[in-house]
């Protein structure tokens, strides 16, 4: 983590190769977030440049070299909402879609399809903290910071997000943790 700030404190001088080897660490965390999003390889990729050029622009600004992930990652958030509402367009799933999306160990194709599908219809505030709570592996904190907003409307949204899914799962797949139909 030290070497990392110290990357950060050099990018902030306007260190290029600094800033490059940042992003070098989180361009595959930020590819697949902003793949989430656009659900399109291209849109990703341009939501991916989008962020990175705003980062560029803006490092001088992040006032804690520690967050610099969660600064990065709201850009990518902020950039990816303002791109989808410039697009418009409706989403559909395709085969790309489903062999980009993270392996998730032993959950079958089309479980993935489900839940890819399930997670569509959702709200985008439920996308939003559904994909840094389980995606990201962020803590509740984390998101509060990352989203700007109250840990309480961050716990609110990933349990209305949760039962959400699982009424458009409709019960159909088995959670062997708690030995019941999610």
């Amino acid at each position: 983590m030290n070497k990392n700030l110290g990357l950060v404190a050099r990018a902030k001088a306007g260190d290029a190769d600094a800033f490059q080897m940042l992003i070098h660490q989180e361009k595959a965390n930020l590819y697949k977030m902003a793949f989430v999003y656009t659900r399109n390889e291209e849109d990703a990729l341009e939501v991916f440049q989008e962020t990175v050029y705003k980062a560029l622009l803006s490092i001088s600004t992040l006032k804690e070299e520690q967050y610099f992930t969660t600064w990065l990652t709201r850009i990518l958030i902020n950039s990816a909402l303002a791109y989808l509402a410039k697009k418009r367009k409706v989403i559909s799933l395709s085969k790309d879609m489903i062999e980009n999306v993270r392996d998730t160990g032993n959950v079958r194709l089309e479980e993935r399809i489900d839940l890819l599908e399930a997670m569509e219809e959702l709200e985008e505030k439920y996308v939003t903290v559904l994909m840094l709570r389980f995606y990201k592996d962020y803590s509740v904190k984390q998101i509060a910071e990352t989203l700007d907003c109250p840990e309480g409307t961050v716990k609110t949204n990933i349990h209305r997000g949760l039962t959400l899914l699982k009424k458009k799962l409709k019960g159909e797949y088995f959670d062997e943790r708690k030995n019941s139909c999610l």
